[in-house]
């Protein structure tokens, strides 16, 4: 992945991947992770970023990447579409909430927040995300807390977490070719009510 680059993406990939081997050793990773985290974190480095994987925020949130630029700061969390055999049933309700809850807790820790999936993966983001949070309605941000609350108690996500929560950019990870492609959000929303329109049920009007 550092073939042909400078002494100092190698220096910085080498980083992430030594954090990525000790974890691993200490088993709180698992390959298919790490492969998406060492391509984000690649795509991140040959834009100038300084990445860390797995950094602690709070004593119970750990980002997936933490990319510095400057004084900008950057969070990525990858989502490899997995959903456990508890919620066999209601997989989309979960999903849903749990990508709700994700852009309400992480965002507030950096300048930009990225969600990073791959092409066989949909993401269900509530549509109120969309917009800046002076245009979010009462009503659809206690609808999001409701459907939070169902999934996530300890803690809960917090009303002032769903109002302030935002998501700048859209991470397509092709694991296969080693690369990643940006879209917008209004793009990825535009995609996937083509190519899934059922999902409107769920992700409700603009």
């Amino acid at each position: 992945m550092s073939s042909g680059q400078s002494p100092e993406f190698e220096r910085r990939m080498g980083f992430v991947k030594f954090r990525l081997i000790e974890l691993y050793k200490k088993n709180l990773v698992k390959i298919n992770h790490s492969v998406m985290e060492l391509i984000c974190a690649k795509h991140l480095i040959r834009y100038g970023y300084v990445v860390d994987v797995e950094k602690q925020l709070t004593q119970i949130l750990v980002c997936d990447l933490y990319g510095t630029k400057g004084e900008g700061s950057t969070v990525v969390e990858i989502e490899t579409g997995f959903v456990p055999p508890d919620h066999a049933l209601d997989p989309l309700s979960y999903y849903y909430a749990r990508i709700a809850s994700k852009i309400s807790r992480y965002s507030r820790f950096a300048n930009q927040f990225i969600l990073a999936t791959t092409p066989v993966s949909i993401l269900p983001i509530p549509a109120m995300f969309r917009r800046p949070p002076r245009d979010r309605r009462t009503d659809e941000i206690h609808n999001l807390k409701r459907i939070c609350d169902t999934y996530y108690r300890n803690p809960p996500v917090s009303e002032e977490d769903i109002v302030s929560g935002r998501i700048h950019i859209i991470y397509i990870i092709d694991i296969d070719q080693g690369n990643v492609t940006e879209i917008d959000v209004d793009s990825y929303f535009d995609c996937i009510s083509m190519m899934a329109p059922a999902s409107n049920i769920i992700y409700g009007p603009r």
